[in-house]
């Protein structure tokens, strides 16, 4: 069995933790900046962007956010009180966490609304099956994983970059500002909440992760973790180049219609 580990330095610096969590952290970093520097956010920040792209960003991504209080709800079925100290702290933290995560499909559905999705079109999720790929592994390995590998994948990875590049989209108002002005505030709701609270959240998995495994990580073990992590990176970058696909098509073809019209 490992010792076990203990936090001693500040949550968000990254030599609080095991030598084996940093050069985890710097093996994942190049995947990790492959979907926070993804051009996609950049014109989304830049509203330039059409309507149709974000129709489809917003009902592919729908299964995620809909479902995510449920991948963590599948990782807290795997704690058990008292077994060991990261178990305990992973059970605090996804029980507090669920039901916040709770408000979110409704935050995601005001900003669909704001581009005349509805909760039906959400639900049917008629989108290309790139944009399905990452609520698929969520699902997978939340069901199937053990609970660092699989808190990994979702709250450290997922949430991370999350909360990354909605405070990109945030950082200036010119997104905001090609919303209707009437829905504004709700459907910019998702986006400012996930800005300013998400930024603790990966860090906060981490520290669960490596309590779980202790100070020292056998290198098999520290391999599954990288994977785990890339994968989730390595899913949103491909939901984020068929966004990108489609949003070369729908210019193409406003394009040909302003010359058609000339």
């Amino acid at each position: 069995m490992n010792e076990t580990f203990v936090r001693s330095g500040p949550l968000k610096e990254l030599s609080s933790y095991p030598l084996w969590a940093q050069r985890l952290v710097q093996d994942c970093e190049s995947s990790r900046l492959a979907v926070v520097g993804h051009p996609f956010y950049a014109r989304l920040r830049d509203g330039q962007l059409s309507r149709q792209t974000l129709r489809a960003f917003l009902i592919g991504g729908w299964p995620v956010v809909e479902q995510f209080p449920l991948y963590m709800s599948q990782n807290l079925l795997k704690t058990r009180f008292g077994r060991s100290p990261g178990e305990d702290m992973a059970r605090r933290w996804l029980m507090r966490n669920i039901r916040v995560e709770l408000n979110h499909a409704d935050y995601w559905l005001r900003w669909a609304e704001s581009y005349g999705v509805t909760l039906a079109e959400l639900k049917a999720q008629l989108v290309p099956g790139e944009l399905h790929a990452l609520s698929h592994w969520c699902w997978h390995t939340c069901s199937s994983d053990e609970l660092a590998l699989a808190m990994a994948a979702t709250n450290y990875a997922i949430e991370g970059v999350t909360g990354e590049w909605s405070a990109l989209v945030c950082s200036t108002d010119t997104y905001e500002r090609t919303l209707p002005a009437g829905c504004r505030k709700d459907a910019m709701r998702w986006l400012r909440i996930h800005a300013r609270y998400d930024d603790d959240h990966p860090w906060e998995a981490l520290d669960i992760i490596c309590t779980l495994y202790g100070p020292q990580l056998s290198v098999p073990r520290c391999l599954a973790l990288r994977e785990a992590i890339c994968k989730s990176y390595g899913y949103m970058r491909m939901f984020l180049d068929h966004c990108m696909a489609l949003e070369q098509v729908h210019s193409g073809s406003r394009r040909r219609s302003i010359q058609a019209a000339g």
